[in-house]
């Protein structure tokens, strides 16, 4: 079984190769192979990754020494938000999604009394798993590209304390 930890800085070129890998492969069919390029471009580049896991907001899954699934939160104003909660295709199914979930909600603060998150339209996939999860749609911005499939759908979950 997959041991779900908080990322260390070793840790960043694994997290950074396996956006690279998975993340340009799951999302180039859903929203076209330059969006998921900037996707991994911008998003799972060193740099950013280090700052995030230095401020101890990415958690990973890793089994038997490989990357099984990144999960990283941030904020948006006041707002706590999942930005990334990825599992390895060949991990999926087996519980790693909502255990990477929850560590990322045992790291928000004691007062925390909501949890966003936000997806792509067309990443349906992502959509039904937050439906499980308790999320509700809170709203979804248009891209400014005009393409529906790049809206961000914005969805909230009370958190219970």
């Amino acid at each position: 079984m997959a041991e779900v930890r908080v990322a260390r800085p070793g840790d960043v070129p694994a997290i950074s190769r396996f956006g690279e890998v998975h993340v340009r492969a799951h999302y180039a069919p859903l929203i076209g192979a330059a969006a998921a390029a900037a996707q991994v471009r911008d998003w799972w580049n060193e740099t950013h990754l280090s700052a995030a896991v230095a401020g101890g907001l990415v958690v990973v899954a890793e089994d038997g020494g490989e990357l099984a699934g990144v999960g990283q939160r941030g904020r948006n104003g006041p707002d706590h938000v999942v930005y990334k909660l990825y599992v390895h295709p060949g991990q999926r199914g087996r519980g790693l999604g909502p255990r990477l979930l929850d560590a990322l909600v045992a790291r928000l603060p004691a007062d925390a009394g909501r949890l966003y998150i936000e997806h792509f339209a067309a990443n349906e996939r992502a959509g039904a798993f937050y439906e499980r999860e308790g999320f509700t749609v809170d709203r979804i911005e248009p891209s400014a590209t005009g393409d529906p499939a790049l809206a961000v759908v914005w969805r909230v979950r009370p958190l219970t304390t």
